[in-house]
């Protein structure tokens, strides 16, 4: 007899979704974990980073990580001014592109650091001049044997197939370290575990929504500026969980054509920021409330009272660039409420991998 799936272990042993919902349990005290501990070595690595002074910066990354270099892409650029770019890891590992990376930042992240890709174009850019940073939750990864320097994000094993504490602990460590090479001040940051605790909390709440959108067949998931990372890894946890297909599209971009297929049957959820992603995103739920959109608002309490359905965020005196770390916390309960809901297990997405070994 052959051995049982994982699907079929944790559908005859145990709860569906009981391992997701742990890991998305744990995130408060992940996120303590890296202000109290992990807070001094990553303000080491900007120190010595910064001291190289790099004139541009390339993030590197895939899936949910990808969404987190994303979150880095707004902060560098905005906070430090300092110009970015993806890469497209094919040019190196495909193509056999040797780019001219002298004073050029390559920060990779990756929850498992094992990725060959990853590895490979790592390894490459060092070769071709770049000062290399992975951020990974294995300081023991190869990815983190190839760099230069590492940030460890802290957030324990994860089990689960989704990546959820994984994600948030990122967030916060690119945030921890961006904010050490300029040289700023983190203390805003202290009052996320709390926070979050209290979102988690708030779980009943969730529940109720996604029964709402049960048997939904699509969603559109948009936002501005520092929401759009969270815009796409809420849609990712969508697809990957309870395999709705989900379209995630900056505001902007949803006006230039996708808005045509936007009705009253099919969901959009908005994750509209306090500041100014969320006065930009304006014009964009305007247009979605005249077009007659089930818009769920995660956001403030005025943007929610405005909508079909939604849930208030409890940001109020958090800065915007703190608040993807809490955005993404009521869209993973929303992912994991809408997959139990309809019979799946979100432990256990069929066809996945935990560590996914692209080249």
């Amino acid at each position: 007899m052959s051995a049982p799936t994982p699907a079929e272990h944790s559908a005859h042993d145990e709860p569906p979704g009981r391992i997701m919902a742990g890991e998305m349990a744990q995130q408060p005290a992940v996120l303590r974990r890296i202000l109290d501990e992990g807070a001094p070595r990553i303000r080491e690595v900007a120190a010595a980073v910064a001291a190289r002074r790099p004139r541009f910066v390339l993030l590197t990354a895939r899936g949910t990580s990808d969404n987190a270099a994303l979150y880095a892409k707004y902060l560098l650029e905005i906070r430090l001014g300092l110009p970015c770019g993806l890469t497209s890891m094919s040019t190196t590992t495909a193509y056999g592109a040797r780019p001219d990376l002298t004073d050029v930042l390559v920060i990779t992240v990756s929850q498992s650091g094992g990725s060959p890709d990853l590895v490979a174009s790592t390894q490459a850019a060092r070769e071709a001049g770049a000062v290399t940073l992975a951020v990974t939750n294995n300081p023991d990864s190869p990815l983190a044997a190839v760099s230069e320097f590492h940030v460890d994000i802290m957030a324990g094993q994860e089990k689960a197939l989704p990546a959820t504490k994984t994600y948030t602990a990122s967030l916060l460590a690119l945030y921890l370290f961006v904010e050490g090479l300029r040289g700023g001040d983190t203390a805003p940051a202290k009052a996320l575990p709390g926070l979050a605790a209290e979102i988690l909390g708030r779980q009943d709440e969730i529940r109720a929504l996604a029964a709402r959108y049960r048997f939904a067949e699509r969603m559109v998931i948009t936002s501005r500026g520092y929401g759009y990372p969270t815009a796409k890894e809420a849609a990712l946890k969508l697809m990957e969980t309870s395999y709705i297909p989900a379209l995630a599209y900056s505001g902007a971009d949803l006006l230039h054509g996708p808005l045509a297929m936007v009705d009253n049957i099919s969901p959009v959820i908005a994750v509209v920021t306090g500041g100014r992603g969320g006065e930009a995103l304006q014009p964009v739920l305007d247009r979605l409330r005249g077009r007659g959109a089930d818009l769920f608002v995660v956001g403030p309490a005025a943007q929610v009272a405005a909508a079909s359905a939604g849930f208030v965020l409890p940001v109020e005196g958090v800065p915007e660039e703190l608040q993807p770390i809490l955005e993404i916390l009521p869209l993973q309960l929303m992912a994991y409420e809408v997959t139990i809901a309809r019979g799946q297990d979100p432990d256990a997405p069929r066809a996945l991998a935990k560590v996914t070994e692209t080249r």
